[in-house]
């Protein structure tokens, strides 16, 4: 990585932005969370702030896996015979591969897991792996929020597929309905944002993954965020819970 791109062809101003940025981070205490809450909470819109703030890695597990399949590292090879036997990637692999990502020197300061652990055997596997690396988690954000108003949030969404441009019919609605501003063209909803998928995906949150914030609930380590408030309201509390 950095040491074989030669430093002298980096910009001086891009030098200096990250030395002051990693001196700056010198100072923040290390923090290591997880973000637990369902499809539409709000968790992608808080979590960058958060890695900025507070000089943390993201740690995605299906990007994360994506990657180790491309680089063919030990841990992606066994992951991608698991995909195409069309096989979930055990727990243990998932596991190994943020084992794996710890070691960056991104991760110095901590990270925030999102989308993991979804279940407790999930939870109980990398809480071992933590503790053989002297560490734990710190917090756990649930970001709390009612079924229905996710349904309104979620089957609301509209995509100018083209552009990306996204719309709510409720929020930010179109200037006339089902076409895009600036085109005229025609919005599509993602097959993801109906509410059949929307249903089964809750389901399965509910079902798997509170029984999780249960888990680390019992060592006073969940922090509750009321995720229908406005992100601003959400980037409060975030903080509080994390100062």
């Amino acid at each position: 990585m950095a040491a074989t791109s030669n430093l002298e062809d980096v910009p001086s101003t891009d030098l200096m932005t990250e030395l002051l940025r990693r001196m700056k981070c010198a100072t923040k205490p290390d923090k290591r969370l997880i973000l637990v809450g369902p499809p539409g909470s709000g968790k992608g819109t808080q979590s960058p702030i958060i890695k900025d703030e507070y000089c943390l890695c993201h740690l995605a597990t299906g990007d994360m896996l994506r990657a180790a399949v491309s680089a063919k590292t030990p841990l992606g090879i066994k992951a991608k015979e698991a995909m195409e036997k069309g096989e979930l990637v055990s727990d243990d692999l998932v596991v190994g591969i943020i084992d794996e990502a710890l070691k960056k020197p991104s991760c110095q300061k901590g990270f925030i897991l999102d989308g993991f652990p979804r279940t407790v055997v999930q939870a109980q596997k990398l809480d071992e792996m933590l503790e053989n690396r002297g560490t734990k988690v710190d917090k756990v954000l649930n970001f709390a929020i009612d079924d229905a108003i996710l349904e309104e949030r979620i089957t609301g969404r509209w995509i100018h597929p083209s552009s990306g441009r996204t719309y709510h019919t409720k929020f930010a609605p179109p200037k006339a309905p089902g076409v895009d501003d600036v085109t005229g063209e025609p919005l599509i909803q993602r097959k993801d944002d109906t509410a059949a998928v929307l249903k089964s995906r809750l389901e399965a949150f509910h079902k798997q993954t509170e029984p999780v914030i249960d888990y680390y609930s019992k060592r006073g380590i969940v922090a509750n965020l009321q995720a229908d408030k406005p992100p601003q309201d959400v980037k409060s509390e975030v903080q509080k819970a994390l100062s």
